[in-house]
């Protein structure tokens, strides 16, 4: 089967989108399908593990370009951009299905299409991860973007979301009937980093207790909890009441901590920003406890990656892939809620109990490795063909 598959970005890039596309990509090929990438993050064209990847990225000085810089009507750019190069390409040798993101709906032009169907892999919506109270162009983009990914969804003919919390989640935003094929289909870590994270030694407990935060400081990631998490403890830590502590802080810049940020937690702190998979790799060996304390996650690969490194978690129960992931296995604590005082009340006993981490670190353990490539590739294509018929 001759297969699309429409990113925002690809590898090398560091992101969450980047390692599901990859992933998908790849399981695909290995499964036997001839899998095209068109990815919005670069140019030209190459062949990277088995996969083809078109690089569709807008030339500054291009009338796409200029039309994503207008509020609503620019997030029509990249899907204009994608229909034509996927179209073009079809043309040339025929596709029997593209898949693409839910995010932002690169792929709302290819919607509909009996010859070139298209499956949608749900992400989280845009608007979950919106902060704040926004003036009235960004309320006005932001409506725009919702429209533009329901519209993708809804004629879209088959549908994948990573759990079955998130399916439903999706379909209620949506506003989805239910007429299409659809299919749950968790993700799977990339060889190198599951290879990687079963060498990686446990540090030992000299020195402060390491912890580790992967994403980006939004709510949605939990991240005003975590620092009022972090200035609460930093402030008994300095009494005395508990041991040091440092925390890393990977995806977020030093620009995004804010101003009136506690001296105490900031000295605890490092923000990294954006590190490349190496520089991933050592952050997950290093550290001791990964919080995240997100308050949805559409699979959460951050909690698959801490678990195949045997890292505890300290994670979120308003989260409906943490509660699968980190605590049906007891892989570490659950905050009752994303805030301050419930997130330190989890992480307290860990800071404390050099015992608690390494029980936590077994089930861990045992809970990694969940997904894999295999089933990954498997199931998609059993979707793909699933859609297909339905186009038809």
């Amino acid at each position: 089967m001759r297969t699309a598959l429409v990113a925002w970005d690809y590898p090398p890039a560091p992101s969450g989108l980047s390692t599901a596309a990859r992933e998908i990509a790849e399981s695909l090929a290995g499964a036997g399908a001839d899998v095209t990438v068109f990815t919005l993050d670069r140019t030209g064209r190459e062949r990277v593990g088995g996969v083809t990847v078109v690089g569709l990225a807008l030339p500054p000085e291009g009338r796409l370009a200029r039309l994503r810089l207008w509020g609503a009507i620019g997030h029509l750019a990249a899907p204009l951009a994608v229909r034509r190069a996927v179209l073009a390409e079809h043309a040339r040798a025929p596709f029997a299905v593209v898949e693409a993101t839910n995010w932002y709906a690169p792929a709302l032009l290819l919607a509909g299409g009996r010859d070139l169907p298209l499956v949608t892999r749900s992400s989280t919506p845009a608007a979950f991860t919106r902060d704040g109270t926004p003036g009235l162009r960004d309320r006005l983009d932001g409506l725009a973007a919702d429209r533009l990914e329901r519209r993708q969804a809804r004629g879209s003919a088959g549908l994948i979301a990573n759990t079955q919390a998130h399916a439903e989640v999706i379909a209620r935003a949506y506003g989805l009937a239910g007429r299409r094929p659809e299919a749950v289909i968790g993700l799977s870590l990339p060889p190198e980093i599951a290879a990687a994270a079963r060498a990686a030694p446990y540090p030992d407990g000299a020195g402060p207790v390491r912890l580790l935060f992967v994403g980006r400081a939004e709510a949605r990631k939990g991240f005003d909890a975590l620092l009022d998490a972090v200035a609460i403890l930093a402030g008994e830590q300095a009494r005395g009441v508990l041991p040091p502590f440092a925390l890393d802080l990977v995806g977020v810049p030093p620009g995004d901590l804010p101003a009136d940020l506690s001296e105490a937690a900031r000295s605890r702190i490092r923000a990294r920003g954006r590190i490349d998979a190496r520089g991933l790799a050592e952050a997950y060996t290093g550290a001791q406890v990964v919080l995240a304390p997100s308050r949805y996650e559409s699979f959460g690969l951050v909690y698959q990656e801490a678990l195949a490194y045997g890292r505890p978690v300290v994670a979120c129960a308003e989260d409906a892939s943490a509660r699968a992931f980190v605590g049906v296995p007891g892989a570490g604590p659950l905050a009752r809620a994303a805030t301050g005082p419930d997130l330190a009340e989890a992480l307290r006993p860990l800071l404390r109990d050099p015992a608690l981490r390494s029980a936590y670190r077994a089930r861990a353990l045992e809970a990694a490795g969940r997904f894999d490539r295999a089933s990954l590739g498997r199931e998609t294509l059993a979707l793909y063909r699933r859609a297909i018929a339905q186009a038809r």
